[in-house]
């Protein structure tokens, strides 16, 4: 069965315009049912929770509706363990600040060189309270992390070990559940950044065991806003950073300063809408009635989808003798997803999305806030990489619109 790329892009209003868009990682087009919540919330519920009335009470169902349908999202075993907020980098800065309470001088955290910097530098600001940060580095020949290299970082005083799901550069889908494993039986923590792997892959937080995982909604289809799950054992322990009268136990309200952002929550059930609808346009009366088994239909039906159109430029980039592909070569759903960076010889990588623009074909340079991942690999003189960052809405034919104008450059 393969993925009806007509229909997926009726849900993509952005999509009828002029423009190609191939900086998805960046920030993806946006649903047309998650707007349609959100105007609906706006237009019939915008009211604060809590009282008695009528509105009111339609209010705090529809977040929580919410806040459940996310849960199933990201298969967590309670919606207390969502935690709703503004950005991914805004919500490992709060679970940093919390945590980071709960550590002593001379307890250690690991961080890699190859995350995006919302999953380093939240950490790294705890070495002024006396914590210890370890760097684990990419091996320079495979660019993949190595479990024997963390194995040699991890001592009695590790607490936590952060790294990414997907590189926001390489692309390189990281072995969570392995490593999960790994740094539990050490005794530590993992908290994951799966911002870049969550617009291609369906997240199961039980079956990957994390700790902690964050996430952005204008990423997976949404609009502005964010998500931090912590298992619930986790978060009742953590200190809050809400008012004082909040207590320990009200989970997930007291690492959220003021409301949550009502409507861009409510508005992420249009994700789950889409998710759903997909399934039973695909699979008709083969369709699961749960919602969960619903999404996981659809994002199988997704991988394999964009390892097609993936492995269509990665050939096309392959070919190319000036051309540097920044990570796997080759297309393949379990080990990459369809972010794919490179660098040309011979030419700044600046140049070339300029060039590109005049197809009105969307691409990006630069660091994409991995600026330690280019610095080990020595492409900061280059301007960073080029990325064309595809989704399951993209298509095989704007692939290759994308190549004939990559011929008149290099």
């Amino acid at each position: 069965m393969s993925l009806n790329i007509d229909k997926v892009r009726e849900y993509f209003p952005a999509l009828a315009g002029e423009w190609t868009f191939f900086d998805n990682a960046g920030g993806s087009q946006t649903l047309k049912k998650v707007v349609d919540r959100i105007s609906e919330f706006l237009l019939t519920s915008d009211v604060q929770l809590g009282a008695s009335y009528e509105i009111s009470q339609l209010a705090g169902e529809r977040l929580a509706l919410a806040t459940k349908g996310i849960a199933t999202l990201i298969n967590a075993k309670s919606p207390q363990e969502v935690v709703m907020g503004p950005s991914t980098t805004m919500m490992l800065k709060v679970l940093s600040i919390c945590l980071g309470q709960t550590l002593t001088s001379g307890d250690e955290i690991i961080v890699t060189n190859c995350d995006h910097e919302a999953n380093i530098g939240a950490w790294v600001a705890l070495e002024k309270q006396g914590v210890k940060i370890k760097v684990w580095q990419i091996r320079p020949d495979t660019l993949e992390l190595d479990l024997t290299d963390l194995e040699s970082l991890m001592s009695q005083r590790t607490k936590l070990v952060a790294l990414t799901h997907a590189s926001n550069v390489l692309g390189t889908i990281n072995p969570i559940k392995e490593i999960a494993a790994f740094v539990h039986q050490r005794g530590a923590m993992i908290c994951v950044d799966g911002v870049a792997y969550a617009p291609h892959r369906l997240i199961d937080v039980q079956d990957l065991d994390v700790d902690f995982y964050a996430l952005s909604f204008y990423k997976v289809y949404g609009p502005h806003h964010a998500l931090l799950y912590g298992k619930e054992e986790h978060l009742l322990k953590l200190p809050g950073l809400n008012h004082y009268f909040i207590t320990q136990t009200d989970i997930p309200y007291k690492f959220q300063l003021g409301n949550v952002n009502f409507e861009l929550s409510y508005g992420m059930l249009g994700l789950c809408d889409y998710l759903s609808e997909l399934a039973q346009i695909h699979y008709g009366n083969q369709t699961t009635t749960d919602l969960r088994n619903q999404m996981v239909q659809a994002f199988d039906l997704i991988s394999i989808y964009e390892e097609k159109i993936g492995d269509r430029l990665l050939n096309y980039l392959n070919s190319k003798p000036k051309v540097r592909v920044i990570g796997q070569s080759k297309a393949n759903r379990k080990s990459r997803v369809p972010t794919i960076s490179f660098i040309v010889d011979g030419i700044h990588s600046s140049t070339i999305p300029a060039k590109i623009d005049q197809h009105h074909i969307a691409i990006r340079y630069g660091d994409f806030y991995a600026k330690r991942l280019i610095e080990y690999l020595g492409l900061a003189s280059q301007g960073g990489i080029v990325r064309v960052s595809m989704v399951h809405y993209n298509t095989l034919e704007e692939v290759d619109r994308l190549i004939e104008a990559f011929e008149q450059v290099f």
